[in-house]
């Protein structure tokens, strides 16, 4: 592993631990050279080699672009960096579970809203906001006025008889 200071080829393993439930190693390195200390870490790559976008494109998959759109919602929410990196882990993990190679980018949006509904309802309604494309303000309100709580069918229509 090549030092991010000085660039030497060598560095020494100081510390090596597993963390987001054994998925990733977290390795402590040390310079050879110059001595700087890094943090590098393991990921076992298998599963999705592709995201095919809702134009027909197709790119390599992009953990950090999954990452950086998650983070996005889920800024000022309280929601620390090692908990975003269990979400994404988990939304690889169900991806990876179908089976499939090439992924669509409605299939990643699908799973990313359903982890974030679980967790914060604001950045469940950041993230929509991007993910449906909302254009207008009452596509926001739509979108609320189906998630708030105790909008089932409660049995009134609207009028204000008594």
């Amino acid at each position: 592993m090549r030092c991010p200071f000085c660039m030497a080829p060598e560095s020494q393993v100081k510390d090596t631990r597993p963390i987001e439930e054994k998925s990733v190693i977290r390795r402590r390195r040390s310079c050879l050279t110059c001595g700087g200390r890094f943090t590098t870490y393991e990921r076992l790559q298998i599963g999705i080699q592709s995201v095919i976008k809702s134009d027909g494109r197709q790119q390599n998959f992009d953990r950090e672009k999954l990452k950086s759109s998650l983070v996005v919602a889920l800024h000022k929410r309280g929601i620390d960096g090692e908990r975003i990196n269990q979400i994404i882990t988990g939304i690889i993990r169900r991806l990876e579970e179908s089976g499939e190679t090439e992924i669509s980018t409605r299939m990643i949006g699908r799973h990313a809203m359903e982890s974030l509904e679980s967790i914060d309802t604001v950045a469940y309604v950041r993230f929509a906001s991007v993910y449906k494309n909302f254009q207008m303000v009452d596509d926001f309100e739509s979108f609320v006025s189906e998630i708030r709580p105790g909008n089932e069918d409660d049995g009134r229509d609207g009028s204000d008889e008594q």
